[in-house]
């Protein structure tokens, strides 16, 4: 398996990475925690990179590697993740699938939980045991979040609601997959923010990146991502080729993701000290999306089990 990037995939990195630079600044998340209309004109530039949904699931990691590192809020990863499930237009869009229980599987529920941006998008995608239905407008309740630039919601399900069959099952490895590339830029502003930070702060008349304790971290900092990033494009390439490890692939990709993200959350916050506590510092807003990312779509915890369960045969 070659891990090397075609020059088309370097462009689009780059065009990844120079749009969300321009359009989407920190002051910009900051604002949307005020009010969610502040990340409109953010989904009028992307709104046309939705296709990526349609196609490869490696371009559509890279791109959103980039929306992770700026931590890029509103509709645009709910509605890139509902284009796996029926057909859209220019709309926004969203996924209802975790029940009461929170759980990420098929669910006759009559309650959804962990709907993303549903308040803010022209359709949600129900998802039941019977398939997918959709709906334009539902009576949906916000729910309170560590993660304040990612707003979630619980809905209940219309009673006349016409569901189709639909493949749930691969849409969650393809979901599992692309959230864990948004994990990956996430961790990679940690490690590098920290490391940066290390290399200016001075105590006892030397940067503190010299002291051992200090490198010890980040050192393990720089592994755990490099693990995840091995694992999710390795996932995301095995679904591309509908490889037969596909599925034990997609649940290593989240879990190795959400852990390299929250052990650069812990550990950055540790390096960086008091001032890693303050508001004004942006390093909170960047832990909050570590923490909730890691839950959302299933825990490291959650996933290891899934992975327990393929290795000794058990449903």
């Amino acid at each position: 398996m070659d891990f090397t990037m075609t020059d088309e995939q370097v462009m689009l990195r780059d065009t990844a990475r120079a749009l969300l630079s321009k359009h989407c600044p920190i002051s910009l998340v900051r604002a949307h925690i005020e009010d969610p209309a502040a990340a409109d004109p953010l989904w009028a530039e992307l709104r046309e990179w939705v296709v990526l949904g349609d196609g490869p699931l490696v371009d559509l990691c890279l791109f959103l590697e980039e929306c992770g590192a700026v931590l890029a809020p509103g509709p645009f990863f709910a509605t890139v993740l509902a284009r796996r499930l029926a057909p859209l237009g220019d709309g926004r869009a969203t996924v209802a699938l975790a029940g009461a229980d929170g759980n990420w599987i098929a669910n006759d529920d009559p309650t959804k939980t962990f709907v993303l941006e549903a308040d803010r998008v022209d359709q949600i995608l129900v998802v039941t045991t019977a398939g997918v239905g959709s709906v334009a407008a539902a009576d949906v309740r916000p729910v309170g979040s560590v993660d304040w630039s990612r707003r979630v919601f619980e809905m209940d399900v219309p009673a006349e609601l016409e569901p189709a069959p639909v493949d749930v099952q691969d849409w969650l490895e393809r979901a599992w997959v692309a959230l864990a590339a948004e994990l990956l830029g996430t961790a990679r502003w940690l490690l590098h923010t920290t490391l940066d930070y290390a290399k200016q702060r001075v105590q006892f008349d030397v940067p503190i990146g010299s002291f051992q304790a200090i490198q010890h971290k980040l050192a393990d900092m720089s592994l755990a991502v490099e693990r995840a990033v091995s694992a999710t494009y390795y996932a995301a390439m095995a679904i591309d080729a509908d490889d037969p490890d596909r599925h034990r692939a997609a649940h290593v990709a989240k879990a190795a993701a959400g852990r390299a993200a929250t052990r650069c959350a812990k550990d950055g916050i540790q390096i960086h000290g008091g001032i890693g506590y303050t508001w004004e510092h942006d390093l909170h807003l960047y832990i909050r999306r570590a923490y909730a990312s890691e839950h959302l779509l299933g825990t490291s915890g959650w996933h290891h089990d899934r992975l327990a369960e393929l290795l000794l045969g058990r449903p």
